[in-house]
């Protein structure tokens, strides 16, 4: 069980430091409250909407 966590800390970590990233991003760049939660959403579902660009760049 350990094992299994050390394996993922890495892959974790770079999750982590591109939603703090991406969210910091969207929020300065929002205009209003309504705004800055949608970047917030937005932060969280990015790796989705980037692995989905890819698949549909590729053509899969």
């Amino acid at each position: 069980m350990k094992k299994d966590f050390q394996c993922n800390a890495g892959t974790n970590a770079v999750y982590g430091i591109g939603l703090v990233g991406a969210a910091v991003y969207f929020i300065t760049n929002a205009a209003g409250f309504w705004m800055i939660v949608l970047g917030i959403l937005k932060a969280i579902v990015w790796p989705a909407i980037l692995v989905f660009e890819a698949l549909k760049s590729l053509g899969v």
